[in-house]
């Protein structure tokens, strides 16, 4: 708590939030139930791609993490190039001026150390960057928290998700793999944990399965960061095999819920209820994890792509077939007891597929009990997460509340 004569502890978060990935704003909105409970007296504020959205839902003011509008939209002409050259200056002033005015800037989860899915260096990397430059540079503590990373191809990127782990004064990981990667790339993790990720922490709801409904989380999906040459290739490849699969569930008189974790998933979405054309076969409209984490809870099993998908169908009980585009799906799957269950996304094979979401519903029962058991123990592990995390940035209030637990009878 902070006395009436103290000044509250000022703390910004930071990423593509916002923007459109449920996944994102998850961990956002988990972080932020955290510092609600634990430190209800800080200021927040935040910094990021869709300051609107992010004002709107949650209630705390918001920055545009670019000065360019732009900044992610492909520039052809000279002007639009030169906008983006002049962004990345302004980016510079305006990340250091905003990081100034904190105590401490929270990066919630997310992906920000990976390329698993096609990435610019002079994108959201060298935005992370200038945020943990800026942080060392002027004194304010910048912590990772449960963040996901990945082995990075590209030198310029590779450079500049190394620096900004560097020069961070808190890191944890969503998964071992992601830790690993880090070492991998010449960063000392000898004091970094792995926890859960983040979206864990949000409420589930009650199980209201619905006899016979299968949710497919389908993807945008055209490969990773070093996949650019093939990715029409991969594309056209998975949407054909998951739209093979959900017509062969229609045929067998299945009802299919399709669901998407990014504004950019509509396509795929729209491409095969146009191939499939039958009512059994229907579309969410999610705008948070709790609308997915509905429409999980909902169902008898879950087949999915993207990765937060993934995490509301476990996090909900549901058993769940991971279309597997990185090692963190995997490890994600694994951690939880389906390991076996994954399927590779950049070859989709139908019949393959079939015959796997088979082996999984017949042990359904099981796996429930699994994923209740599993969801107990992710829970308490979140719970370290957010002490450790109390422990790094706001040793006040850590130290506070040691004393009142030693001062209690």
């Amino acid at each position: 708590m902070t006395s009436a004569h103290e000044t509250p502890v000022r703390v910004g978060v930071f990423g593509l939030l916002g923007s459109g990935n449920l996944g994102n704003d998850g961990s956002l909105e988990a972080v932020l139930g955290y510092l609600r409970a634990e430190h209800p007296q800080a200021a927040v504020d935040a910094l990021c791609g869709g300051p609107e959205v992010v004002t709107a839902r949650y209630g705390i003011p918001a920055t545009r993490l670019h000065w360019y509008r732009g900044e992610y939209r492909t520039a052809s002409r000279a002007g639009a190039v030169a906008a983006k050259g002049l962004g990345k200056l302004v980016d510079a002033v305006r990340t250091a001026a905003w990081v100034r005015r904190h105590d401490v800037v929270i990066v919630p989860g997310m992906g920000v150390l990976e390329a698993t899915l096609p990435l610019r260096p002079w994108g959201f990397p060298y935005a992370l960057f200038l945020l943990c430059a800026s942080g060392r540079l002027l004194r304010t503590r910048v912590a990772l928290v449960g963040v996901g990373a990945a082995p990075i191809g590209s030198r310029p990127t590779r450079a500049l998700v190394r620096w900004s782990a560097r020069l961070a004064a808190y890191r944890s990981y969503r998964d071992a793999p992601s830790r690993d990667a880090m070492r991998a790339m010449g960063v000392d993790t000898a004091r970094d944990a792995v926890h859960p990720d983040l979206a864990f922490a949000l409420p589930a709801p009650p199980a209201r399965t619905s006899p016979g409904l299968v949710c497919v989380g389908v993807m945008d999906f055209h490969g990773g960061d070093d996949d650019r040459a093939r990715a029409g290739e991969i594309h056209r490849r998975y949407l054909d095999g998951v739209t093979r699969f959900v017509r062969a569930l229609v045929e067998e008189g299945r009802p299919v819920r399709l669901l998407t974790g990014d504004a950019c998933d509509a396509a795929v979405v729209e491409a095969i209820l146009d191939a499939v054309d039958s009512p059994l076969v229907t579309a969410a409209e999610a705008g948070s994890l709790a609308d997915l984490m509905e429409e999980t809870a909902a169902a008898e099993t879950v087949v999915a792509t993207r990765y937060h998908n993934l995490v509301c169908a476990l996090r909900t009980g549901t058993p769940t077939l991971a279309l597997s585009y990185a090692a963190k799906s995997d490890a994600l799957m694994a951690g939880m007891g389906l390991g076996a269950y994954c399927h590779p996304a950049r070859e989709v094979d139908a019949d393959r597929l079939l015959a796997r979401f088979r082996a999984l519903e017949r042990r359904s029962a099981e796996l429930r009990h699994t994923l209740a058991e599993r969801n107990r123990d992710t829970a308490r592990r979140l719970e370290d997460q957010f002490t450790a995390l109390t422990a790094a940035l706001f040793p006040a209030a850590d130290r506070t509340r040691t004393h009142a637990r030693q001062e209690t009878p």
